[in-house]
């Protein structure tokens, strides 16, 4: 038997599965392709997470577009995020192409040209279905981690939300939660130092700066009602393909404390509310996050941890989770030691950083008799990739240097009139286009200080008036009295004035008398 026989068998026999499973191309000997020697990856097994890398331009989003499709055929539903904006093709199908004919002549895989079920959604204001939280759906642990506070700041902000939480005050959007900051150091100090304990204007105020810098990067937008409901990603179409969930991304690629506070609510909202699975056949959602070092390169060490304990947990509710960046090592050590899958594109050695870089990346992958790893990195073409995943028994599949299938979809942007068509029969964004702005905590608060104001400016008006009544009945006590001196003469004033009548009248008797 010779070497590509013996190739064959080893390719073949090592991706054997009994379940469903993605065929995603053909393993290549020596720069050639074998036909035939199909690189499979099991449903089951989608779950364990996975990482897509390679430098720019060497077919990673292809290769997510291949996964994100045949996922959608088995009827799981999957949520991408597009940075780069250039995946919303896949709601029309590919017009195809000689070379992709020849490539999947060359793969062994027949070429079908598709479209499939696709929702837009947005964080921002572009056209698509709004996705928004409430402050009170983060809660005070996570929103801490988010605005990386200390833990004299979180244990502030957790007495904020108890408060809210006693007085029915709903802290939907971050104009309520600076309001509530404001409220709980000024107005309602006396009210939060008897039931809680004095807080320091020094720890609002610096949450609150916190605040603004997350409502700089556009958060004011993503906070608020209707909240979005994670059970409307499992959506399913008339034809059993599952939707692809497609979160345009485009205009925050400056602000990636906006995209890593939305991934984190997402992931948090998700594994609170999916059921456990167990060992499932099949994942329930796929996530693809694009541009992964966005997430990683801006977090704190407190986000890290969360981020990290989520990806481990977050596999036993039928959720994988799939990070697309251009190296490897964008991705922190604990997370891409629980990624089971690994498609690596072509990596570019210019520079004695990136000969270690890829080194390094060589070491992450089984050892094989067929290839040098380190060296395939740096040769393979646009489209080809190294591949390795976990057979059904979570055992990894041999390592393959892999010519991947074409996209069934377009390879390219919608127009803006089809994504108009398509946005105008989308049934979630008629539920959640709707800006709501119910009373909540700033509403409340602001008529409570109202209250309080009114209260006081009617006690003082009270005090005021019982003063003046005061004054006015002293005035009136001394007027009775000082016309009471002008009536009576004092007895002294009498004795005095008789006294004088009297010698007056003498006087004139003895004048008379001596006549």
């Amino acid at each position: 038997m010779d070497t590509k026989e013996t190739f064959f068998k080893h390719i073949t026999e090592g991706n054997t599965t009994k379940g469903d499973f993605i065929p995603i191309g053909a393993a290549m000997l020596n720069g050639e392709t074998v036909t035939g020697a199909h690189v499979k990856i099991p449903l089951k097994t989608m779950n364990r997470h996975g990482l897509i890398a390679g430098a720019t331009g060497t077919g990673k989003t292809k290769s997510l577009q291949v996964l994100a499709e045949n996922l959608s055929d088995k009827g799981i539903p999957v949520l991408l995020m597009d940075i780069k904006g250039d995946l919303s093709g896949l709601a029309q199908p590919s017009p195809g192409h000689p070379k992709i004919d020849e490539r999947h002549e060359k793969i062994g895989l027949p070429f079908e040209a598709k479209s499939f079920p696709v929702e837009i959604l947005t964080l921002s204001e572009q056209d698509g279905v709004r996705l928004r939280a409430t402050v009170s759906e983060f809660g005070p642990v996570l929103l801490s981690r988010i605005l990386d506070l200390s833990e004299t700041q979180s244990g502030v902000l957790a007495v904020i939300f108890q408060y809210c939480d006693d007085n029915k005050l709903p802290i939907l959007d971050l104009k309520d939660f600076k309001k509530i900051l404001q409220y709980a150091t000024q107005e309602g100090k006396a009210e939060f130092t008897e039931a809680y304990g004095r807080i320091s204007t020094a720890s609002t105020g610096a949450i609150l700066r916190k605040v603004v810098e997350l409502e700089q990067q556009g958060a004011d937008l993503f906070f608020g009602e209707t909240s979005f409901d994670t059970q409307d990603l499992l959506r399913i179409d008339e034809n059993g393909r599952g939707y692809i969930n497609i979160i345009r991304l485009t205009d925050i690629q400056d602000r990636p404390k906006l995209f890593s506070t939305f991934m984190l609510s997402l992931l948090a909202e998700i594994y609170s509310t999916f059921p456990e699975q167990g060992d499932s056949d099949r994942p329930e959602l796929i996530l693809f996050i694009d541009e992964a070092h966005l997430i990683f390169n801006e977090a704190s060490k407190a986000l890290l941890s969360q981020i990290e304990s989520i990806v481990k947990l977050i596999r036993s509710k039928g959720v994988g989770l799939y990070f697309v960046t251009q190296n490897p090592t964008d991705v922190p050590e604990a997370v891409l030691g629980q990624l089971g899958l690994k498609v690596q594109h072509a990596l570019r050695a210019f520079t004695a950083k990136d000969r270690k870089a890829i080194k390094l990346t060589a070491q992450n992958y089984p050892d094989s008799e067929y290839y040098d790893t380190t060296e395939v990195l740096t040769s393979l073409g646009i489209g080809e990739a190294l591949v390795s995943a976990l057979d059904e028994k979570g055992r990894p599949t041999p390592l393959a240097a892999t010519m991947m299938r074409a996209p069934m979809s377009r390879m390219d942007v919608l127009t803006d009139v089809e994504l108009s068509t398509l946005l105008s029969k989308s049934k979630l964004v008629k539920k959640y286009n709707k800006d709501i702005d119910r009373e909540s905590a700033y509403e409340m608060l602001n008529e409570k200080i109202e209250l309080a104001e009114a209260e006081e400016a009617k006690e003082k008006a009270r005090q005021e008036k019982e003063a003046l009544k005061k004054a006015q009945s002293k005035s009136r006590t001394t007027t009775r009295s000082s016309g009471r001196r002008s009536t009576r003469m004092n007895p002294i004033v009498k004795v005095l004035t008789s006294a004088t009548f009297i010698r007056s009248v003498f006087g004139i008797l003895t004048k008379v008398l001596k006549k």
